[in-house]
């Protein structure tokens, strides 16, 4: 609200304050709102939390000037915090970097599809002249634009990423794209305006340098294949636009060459129809006839003809033979990678042909190779993400399989993070109807998690159901874990049938002592259920059972007797080597005294030695006691 007007104050004052007041105002809603947008403008991402820091917290006051402004340095608004943001940079991986070349594929496309349309058929020009103005000029903005934000695009510096807004814009007007793409808007139509230079076809062959952005169609097409969920198909459709685009451009030289000639004068030459639309079909369907070697073409009768016709040729045996060929490699991938997905069950008849195998085994080969591709199901999915990261490869992974995992009584109180490194020792196998995943007797080195299916648990005749096993159950890891009193040893205790197709997780015996290292409570869960069920049983000696727990209790026992023996040990170790370093140290203090003690009297060199006939000075002798 304006503030209230003082008594005795002027009303122009009054009026001048509540300018200020409602400018203050709409300095701070200005800033705010920039500030948000800043999420748009700087990086891009939803990931990047740095992006993510103004709308979270917003402004806060330290940030704000006294005039309601932003003082923030790394915001985008201005001091006055009314124009529009400019250090603002986009992330090459992020959404909207992306979106934005996908853009500029649309304004590429139709200069390179109807600019040489305009130039062959006059009368298109002539017809929609209004249309053409227009959609030039966007495409003309647009490309405009492109610039502007191959500025304000980061690039990568020691894996990290540059958003400074002077380096990303010098490191683009020093790379080879520039030069490019300033010749593609130059504005070159101008030259028109020149005496003697006609209008039509002059004004859409002027803008030929427009198709010079191809560079930018080609990135694009690169980054939308890698972000596609069907790289394939894309591909596939890639390679059929550049068929269509060859065999358009060739079909409106066709036209202009028989407009040259004249149309309608032999069986070569596109006949005189009055609809464009008959023309540039029938001119399409000749330069399909040519480019693909199909033939079947009227016979040329002049020199341009023949000239044209054997360049026609000579296109589709270079160029277009190969983009056919791609094709069918791309076909081919297809095939490939679904093969490189599921296994493949040519190899396996075949050998089951040559050593004469059929009847039910043969039919439960190809039932299971049917399940797994209809229900896409990948037995060998972890050879498809080793080339990941481990850290990635656990994440792809976790995202896969963690709610089945959840679905696991053991680890449902388990964390997040556990269960993402469990995922990478986990195995998926499939089982089909009638399979026995384990027999009682065989040695044991994994143990089961049930994702999907029922198994059951079934006598020596292998018909008698004992028990069934569902969705979120285990079994195996008797033969695996040390239960005390287990006659069985690692040898399994029972017969495991598949009912109907199972998914499995196996967890190897190494992999699972890893776990069972690290968590305690789920090994003593197992051994529980373990010794539950070699009780029910009857495979559970209770008293070799108490007879283990006393002897692990007695060497438990000794074991603490061990190490309380050796501290002390350690300790008298200890003293004993400080009293020998400091017997040694007063020791050494003794010889150096001593050594100070029989050090002799220096000589003065600088007096002669006494003749022989001279007396000799006596020879004083240090005294006991004397120092």
């Amino acid at each position: 609200l304006p503030p209230v007007l003082p008594p005795g104050q002027a009303p122009a004052r009054q009026h001048l304050r509540t300018r200020a007041h409602s400018q203050d105002w709409r300095r701070r809603w200005t800033c705010h709102g920039v500030s948000r947008a800043r999420l748009l403008l700087w990086g891009g991402d939803r990931r990047d939390p740095l992006s993510l820091e103004p709308l979270k917290s917003g402004l806060s006051a330290g940030q704000r000037d006294p005039k309601g402004g932003c003082s923030d340095p790394r915001s985008l608004c201005s001091p006055s915090c009314t124009a529009i943001p400019r250090n603002w940079t986009l992330d090459p991986a992020g959404d909207w970097h992306y979106r934005w070349i996908s853009l500029m594929v649309l304004p590429i496309l139709y200069n390179w599809v109807v600019l040489i349309l305009r130039c062959c058929f006059p009368e298109v020009q002539e017809a929609h002249t209004g249309l053409w103005q227009a959609l030039d000029g966007l495409s003309d903005a647009l490309y405009l634009l492109d610039i502007a934000v191959h500025c304000h695009t980061g690039f990568l510096e020691d894996g990290i990423l540059v958003r400074d807004i002077s380096r990303t814009r010098r490191r683009y007007l020093g790379s080879w794209t520039f030069p490019w793409d300033v010749m593609a808007v130059l504005p070159t139509e101008l030259l028109c305006l020149l005496p003697g230079v006609p209008r039509v076809p002059g004004v859409p062959a002027a803008r030929a340098n427009r198709c010079l952005r191809v560079p930018r169609l080609f990135e694009a097409f690169d980054r939308c294949e890698t972000r596609t969920g069907w790289p394939n198909v894309f591909r596939m459709a890639k390679l059929m636009l550049y068929l269509l685009l060859g065999i358009h451009w060739h079909g409106c030289l066709y036209f202009a060459l028989s407009a040259h000639l004249g149309l309608g004068v032999d069986p070569w030459v596109c006949p005189s129809s009055a609809r464009p639309l008959r023309r540039y079909l029938h001119s399409f369907y000749f330069s399909t006839l040519v480019l693909t070697t199909v033939g079947d073409t009227p016979t040329p009768q002049r020199e341009e003809e023949l000239l044209f016709l054997t360049a026609g040729f000579l296109l589709a045996v270079l160029g277009f033979a190969t983009i056919t060929g791609s094709i069918s490699t791309v076909i081919v991938n297809l095939s490939s990678a679904s093969t490189a997905f599921y296994p493949d069950a040519g190899p396996v008849r075949r050998y089951l042909r040559a050593w004469g195998v059929g009847g039910r085994l043969a039919g439960r080969v190809v039932r299971w190779h049917q399940h797994l591709r209809a229900q896409r199901k990948l037995p060998a999915e972890w050879e498809v993400l080793q080339h990941l990261p481990r850290g990635l490869r656990a994440e792809v992974a976790a995202s896969v399989h963690l709610e089945a995992l959840r679905r696991v009584g053991l680890f449902r109180s388990w964390e997040h993070g556990v269960l993402r490194q469990l995922v990478l020792r986990l195995r998926p196998q499939v089982f089909g109807p009638g399979e026995f995943v384990c027999r009682r007797g065989d040695v044991g080195r994994e143990m089961y998690f049930i994702r999907e299916g029922r198994l059951a648990v079934v006598a020596e005749d292998g018909v008698t159901q004992l028990a069934v096993l569902g969705e979120g159950l285990y079994f195996g890891e008797i033969s695996l874990i040390n239960i005390k009193g287990n006659t069985a040893g690692n040898r399994r205790t029972a017969n495991i049938l598949s009912i109907g197709y199972s998914d499995l997780f196996c967890l190897g015996k190494e992999d699972l002592a890893e776990v069972l290292a690290e968590f305690p409570c789920a090994r003593a869960a197992m051994e529980a259920k373990g010794r539950e069920l070699l009780l029910r049983m009857g495979q559970l000696d209770t008293g070799a059972e108490a007879a283990a727990l006393a002897a692990e209790a007695e060497a438990r026992r000794r074991l603490q007797g061990l190490e309380v023996a050796l501290e002390g040990l350690q300790t008298r170790a200890a003293r004993l080597l400080a009293q020998l370093e400091a017997s040694a140290l007063r020791m050494a203090l003794r010889v150096q005294r001593l050594e100070g003690h029989r050090r002799p009297v220096p000589q003065d060199r600088s007096r002669r030695p006494p003749p022989p006939s001279c007396p000799t000075r006596p020879e004083l002798r240090l005294q006991p006691g004397t120092p």
